[in-house]
This record gives structure tokens, sequence and C-alpha cells, in this order.
């Protein structure tokens, strides 16, 4: 996997104003404002900057936090978690491996298999329905 490494200007011409904020300036879209995923369809989420697979719709729930949330990652291979202690909050972020864009952060109140909840902003994904 070979990392993405772009200009602000270059970003600013592939994403929206608001997909940038987030993805780029670590923004957070507001709970409920975002995009709508059918959860009926059967797909994969994948990085709005680099098309990189992220999550499966079968571990997508509801967890009644305004934030699309899944209980799994894709792969090992997909996403980077590190520490955010910005807003006196510890929490762990959530970035795309390949293009460092951030999708929001990972709480270990989730469902079972992995009692995790990843908590992504809408607008750093994209989804590709599969049949």
């Amino acid at each position: 996997m070979k990392k993405i490494i772009k200009s602000d200007q270059e970003w600013k011409k592939q994403l929206s104003n608001d997909e940038f904020l987030v993805t780029r300036k670590k923004h957070t879209e507001k709970p409920f404002s975002g995009k709508k995923f059918d959860s009926k369809k059967k797909g994969l989420f994948k990085c709005i900057c680099c098309d990189e697979t992220l999550f499966e719709s079968k571990t997508k729930y509801e967890s009644n936090s305004g934030w699309p949330s899944f209980y799994d990652k894709y792969s090992n291979d997909c996403i980077i978690e590190i520490q955010d202690n910005s807003y006196d909050m510890n929490r762990i972020e959530v970035l795309c491996k390949i293009c460092d864009s951030h999708l929001g952060h990972v709480f270990d109140d989730g469902p079972q298999p992995t009692g995790k909840r990843y908590c992504i902003n809408s607008l750093s994904l994209k989804f590709k329905e599969i049949e």
C-alpha cells in the first residue's frame, strides 16, 4: 500500500468544503446531519479521499449516536488508531491508513462480538453496493 499525500489545494479540488473540513482538518459533522446510508443494502464503506475499503455493511449498526457506527473495521491494514486528547477528552482517533483522512473515533461501548463502536463521520465515507 502506497501512502497518498496531497496538498490542501489538491484535496480542496477533490472534496466538497464540508468533506475537506472533516477529513483533512479533523472537524466533526453535527450529529444526525450527515449522509443517510440504506442499512438494507449490502456493500462496502470506502474512504471519500482515496477509495480505501474501511468497513463492511454487515458490521454497521444503529448506535443512536448521530453518526454511522460499525462494530469492526474491514481489515487490520485499513485504519490507524491514535491517541487523541483534544478538547480535554481521552479518545482514540481513527484515520485512513492510506491517506491519513480523519474518519472519527472508536469507543469500547459497542456490541459483540468486538465491543467496539467505530463512530464515523458520514462525510468521510462513500458506499459501494455489492451483489
